[in-house]
């Protein structure tokens, strides 16, 4: 097991056993978000920017157009990096210890430009690839003039932290005669059934198969 060392920063001080440092849990997270947001300064405004990310090894990446603010902004400047994941909803017999479940990471650290084109390349068909797995060999991918109009910013993944939330309601000990329900609802992100854009051409990619999700079997 790796361990990212806590900062001052990234240190979990608010219910601390919630938090962990343990650079596996912090990338399945990571590779599990669809969405990250993206904290900076611009000429002394806070902005918090939500963008499509991934992790390969070591380093976030997001990305999106060359003369985007926000890319010209965050490159060589200090960002905060969020993920949440929303697993549940969390019903106590006191309105006060109502809850979510949830596991989240926060990233701190300077955006780098990738210059390099292979590596540029690398990273576009890595978040195509955790949109959709496999779905780099069924499309065309960036020809040059796309690659200009792209521009891929990186982030180390060296002072990070983790926090889960799981299970039900931590209610107090009075409360527990009460006659209220008590519990949790697990929540999952879910997708509807594919619509085909434009005319009748191209096979329906194997891949959308992993989008369905089988409802689960209510508790009452």
């Amino acid at each position: 097991m790796s361990t990212i060392a806590a900062t001052d920063r990234t240190q979990i001080h608010r219910i601390p056993a919630r938090g962990s440092y343990d650079r596996d849990v912090v990338h399945a997270i990571l590779d599990e978000a669809l969405v990250c947001h993206v904290g900076f300064v611009h000429q002394g405004a806070p902005f918090v920017i939500p963008t499509i990310c991934v992790r390969i090894g070591e380093r976030l990446f997001v990305h999106g157009a060359a003369a985007s603010r926000m890319l010209g902004t965050i490159s060589d400047h200090a960002l905060c990096v969020t993920v949440t994941l929303m697993d549940g909803i969390v019903l106590a017999r006191s309105a006060f210890h109502h809850s979510m479940n949830y596991r989240s990471v926060v990233i701190l650290g300077r955006g780098t430009d990738v210059t390099g084109r292979e590596e540029k390349l690398a990273v576009l068909e890595a978040l195509v690839e955790k949109i959709a797995p496999g779905r780099s060999r069924d499309v065309r991918g960036p020809n040059e003039k796309e690659l200009r109009a792209t521009r891929v910013i990186s982030l180390a993944i060296d002072e990070a932290s983790a926090k889960i939330r799981e299970g039900g309601p931590v209610d107090d000990e009075e409360d527990m005669g009460l006659d209220v329900w008590a519990g949790h609802v697990p929540v999952a992100l879910t997708a509807r059934a594919p619509i085909r854009n434009g005319a009748e051409n191209g096979r329906i990619p194997p891949v959308l198969a992993r989008f369905s999700v089988p409802p689960e079997k209510t508790n009452s």
